[in-house]
C-alpha cells in the first residue's frame, strides 16, 4: 500500500525508524517494478509517489544527522 507520509510526520520519527521505512518502502517499490514489468500494475503513479516519499525520508535523515555535527 502506497501512503504519503509529511515532512512533519518524519522529523518526529528517531534515525532508527526511519531507516527502517526506507527498507520497506524500498522492497515494496521493487515490488511495484516488477508488477509494471509483467504488465500486472494498474496505477502507474505509485512508483512515482513511493519513490518521492524515501527521497523525502533521505531528506530528513540527512537534516538530522547534519544537526548533529
Amino acid at each position: 500500500m502506497v501512503l504519503i507520509v509529511k515532512a512533519n510526520e518524519i522529523r518526529k520519527m528517531t534515525t532508527e525508524e526511519i531507516n527502517t521505512k526506507i527498507k520497506e518502502l524500498k522492497n515494496e517499490l521493487f515490488d511495484l517494478r516488477m508488477k509494471q514489468a509483467t504488465g500486472s500494475l494498474e496505477k502507474t503513479h505509485q512508483i512515482d509517489v513511493l519513490r518521492k516519499t524515501v527521497a523525502r525520508l533521505k531528506t530528513v535523515l540527512n537534516e538530522k544527522d547534519g544537526s548533529d555535527k
